[in-house]
Formats: C-alpha cells, structure tokens, sequence
C-alpha cells in the first residue's frame, strides 16, 4: 500500500527494545515519528539514531514521542546501541522496532508486499526503501511523510520545525511560509475568508496579494 498525508497511520503489534507495544496505544494522544532503517550496523544510521537521542528533550518538549524501526531483531539492536554510545555519545533512548519480519516495513509501503525470508541474509542495499520519516499527529493521522537515499543522512532538526508548524496550524488558522520559524511571521490559512480574518486579526494583515495575508504567529 502507499501511505499518503491524511491517511490514518496503520496499526500493528510488534517487539522493540522497550518491549512489545501495539502502535496506536503507544502513540496515545501524542504526537509521534516513526523513522526507519534498512540494517543495523550501518553508517550512516549510526549518526541518526545517536542524534535522535542527544535532541529527545525536544521532542519531548512538543509532547511528540519517537520511535525507530530497523529491518532487523531487537537483539541485534541491543548490540548496535552499545555502537551508537560508543561512537556518537547518546544510545537509543526511545524504543526501536524489530523488523525481521518485515511486517511494519510491508504495511507502512516501505518494502514490497512480496519481500520475504531471513532478514539477516538481506543486504542494506536490499532494504534501501527503508528510510523514512512519518509524523503522526493524535488523531493517528499521517502529516508528513519523508524518503531519504542510504547515502544521505535526515535532518531532524527540520522534523522539529516540521512538527512546530503542523501543531501551530492544528491550532490557529495559518499556514507558516518557506524556511519558517518559531515565533516568525505566518499566513492566514486559504480556506479563512476575510470576513472571518476580521474577526481573529481586527488589527489587520499585511496583504501584498489578495492571496497572501501575512500576521504575526499567534501565542
């Protein structure tokens, strides 16, 4: 299946290293991202999760939980964590998926339905579709969905400002313009009419197109 944004986040039961969960009752009325990753023991990998773990406390600060998910058993996670420690200063400090099943990488369109086997006779060549980025807002809902090449690592820093402005939107009725940032300028969403603009902003907008009604972000 292909996943798209506003579909509803599929459901599953699996083991992680925090033990097993089943997904929507992990996610809770959370926020949540769920970021994945073809083998164990690869390079670039390495960096993200050590990464994700230094800058949890921002994740927790946006009330967003985090999650990983890696084509291979939670043990050989165990084993790989000790490698993120050691070389990038943070272990995992969120739960990470076992995925030698393939179950979670099937039902998220990550690999093909197809795909089958022993996980550990598979390359990271063999899973290079497996580097994703969802956003699940607490409705279960998909909000962002990113693919990254194995070559290439993710920047995290802008799934946080991916999640400031999804969870800005969800409240006020703006939109939030290219490279934006917490506390700068917005849009008045499209679907807001000026008579309703009226009533939210009666100080006014700045407007150099009718389209474009520039306020300050709502507190």
């Amino acid at each position: 299946m292909a996943l798209r944004i506003g579909d509803t986040a599929p459901d599953f039961s699996a083991e992680t290293t925090d033990g097993p969960i089943r997904f929507h009752d992990w996610i809770g009325d959370s926020w949540a991202v769920l970021f994945s990753h073809p083998k164990d023991f690869t390079p670039v990998c390495t960096t993200e999760l050590g990464y994700m773990a230094k800058i949890k406390p921002e994740f927790d600060r946006r009330d967003a939980k985090i999650i990983g998910l890696s084509v291979d058993s939670t043990d050989d996670h165990e084993r790989w964590a000790r490698d993120i420690e050691e070389t990038q200063g943070h272990a995992p400090n969120y739960p990470v998926i076992g995925d030698a099943d393939f179950h979670v990488s099937k039902l998220y369109g990550m690999l093909p339905a197809e795909v089958g086997g022993d996980a550990r006779e598979r390359t990271p060549a063999d899973n290079q579709t497996v580097r994703n980025v969802f956003v699940i807002d607490p409705d279960k809902k998909v909000k962002l969905i990113l693919v990254y090449p194995m070559t290439t690592g993710r920047n995290f820093d802008e799934v946080l400002r991916v999640i400031d402005s999804l969870q800005l939107s969800a409240k006020h009725e703006v939109s939030t313009p290219v490279n934006w940032r917490d506390g700068e300028d917005v849009i008045i969403a499209g679907s807001v009419s000026n008579e309703r603009a009226r009533e939210i902003w009666p100080d006014g907008w700045k407007e150099p197109k009718p389209y474009l009604r520039i306020v300050p972000q709502p507190r």
